[in-house]
């Protein structure tokens, strides 16, 4: 879960992995899976940061709780193929999922 500020201030927490596309047009918008939109006052940049930090917070509690001998590269590449019931992130910098155009 991430913190991001809506556009008349109000702070929200939203589930990162709900984020299907993030644009800036100026403001940002996020897209969620469920085809809601939501404006925000963080950057795209900031949003992705944001999505990013909190996903390393989660594997380094993994790696904190994982037996020895367990094979973190393993569990990470795992974690992510391409799930056809998931849709897929978008690309940094781009806010766009790869494929799209």
């Amino acid at each position: 879960m991430i913190e991001l500020t809506r556009l008349n201030g109000n702070p929200m927490v939203l589930n990162s992995d709900l984020i299907k596309t993030a644009e800036a047009s100026p403001d940002t918008m996020l897209t969620l899976i469920t085809g809601e939109k939501l404006i925000v006052r963080e950057t795209c940049a900031e949003v992705m940061e944001r999505v990013l930090e909190y996903r390393a917070c989660l594997l380094a509690s993994v790696a904190r709780h994982s037996p020895p001998g367990v094979n973190l590269e393993r569990i990470v590449s795992l974690s992510n193929l391409p799930n056809s019931e998931e849709p897929q992130s978008f690309s940094p910098g781009t806010g766009r999922t790869p494929g799209s155009r």
